[in-house]
């Protein structure tokens, strides 16, 4: 069951990546064609925002490619830590190029460099936002499904840069309607202070998860439903959960009937491990330990 949760995770994280990909070529050449003839920073640094998406992109389908290893002498528990490692880049690469945008904007306003873009600034920004925004909502849902921490930190960078577009566009209408000269310059000052909440974001959900934090509520309280189901455990404590890559690691101890033979205790643990793996989305390794049902062992 787990190989047909990863086959099917990996299916769905390729196609949308490429979907990804796909779309950040187009809008990289159409943003820094624009951008450049109309003397529009924003949409440059916007540009830029994109091509940092295709490498992204292309990170999270390494961090799948290894991640997917199977486990093996060397790395017993599997390579799944590779997809955090993948996730950790990309926040990573976030912050370097929010800081990136900030300090380009900041040169221009302190040489006095006034950019007044024309209106195909502001359709290819609206394009954009739309676009970005939808592979947003696609990314995001595909990564929530499969519990795949590389992809949702390529989500939520597909989602700055469609801010990073709204960005643009407010700065356009601010020289446009206010006659502010530095408008395009600041925008892409708030996009990069975007970026860069978004990178910090994601970089310390990679730091939990690699100082073994338990998986998500949601997750275990699932768990929690699908042990007290079963009728043949009487009490269980010493459930513990941890999480590497899109596995879940699971250990727990149950007691059961204390005049029951081995041969019986022990389908009690495989009904339980079958329950878990077919009812929890993502893939799980199970640990269980029985224990006979006596007072002086419920905790």
């Amino acid at each position: 069951m787990n190989d047909d949760k990863k086959t099917a995770a990996g299916n769905a994280i390729k196609s949308v990546t490429n979907i990804g990909i796909a779309t950040n070529i187009c809008l990289l050449a159409t943003k820094l064609a624009v951008g450049f003839f109309s003397g529009s920073i924003a949409l440059v640094a916007d540009g830029l925002h994109s091509l940092s998406d295709i490498t992204t992109d292309v990170a999270v389908l390494l961090g799948y490619h290894f991640g997917s290893k199977e486990p093996d002498t060397k790395h017993p528990y599997g390579h799944g830590r590779i997809e955090t490692f993948s996730a950790g880049f990309i926040a990573f690469f976030l912050i370097c190029v929010g800081s990136a945008m900030i300090c380009y904007a900041a040169i221009d306003i302190a040489k006095g460099k006034i950019a007044k873009p024309g209106m195909p600034v502001l359709v290819v920004a609206i394009i954009s936002v739309v676009a970005k925004e939808l592979l947003y909502r696609l990314t995001r849902k595909v990564a929530i499904k499969w519990h795949s921490p590389a992809l949702y930190a390529n989500a939520w960078h597909q989602r700055s840069d469609a801010l990073s577009s709204v960005a643009v566009v407010a700065g356009f209408l601010s020289i446009r309607w206010f006659g502010f000269e530095y408008g395009d310059q600041l925008a892409a000052v708030a996009v990069g202070l975007m970026i860069i909440l978004v990178g910090i974001h994601i970089a310390g959900d990679c730091l939990r998860e690699l100082t073994e934090s338990a998986a998500d509520s949601s997750t275990i309280e699932h768990i929690k439903r699908i042990i007290e189901s079963d009728s043949s455990i009487h009490h269980w404590h010493k459930l513990r959960t941890r999480t590497v890559g899109r596995e879940v690691f699971l250990d727990l101890h149950i007691l059961v009937e204390p005049d029951l033979s081995v041969t019986a205790a022990h389908q009690i643990t495989e009904n339980l491990e079958k329950a878990l793996d077919e009812q929890i989305t993502r893939p799980i390794n199970i640990t269980i330990h029985i224990e006979p049902d006596t007072p002086e062992l419920r905790k």
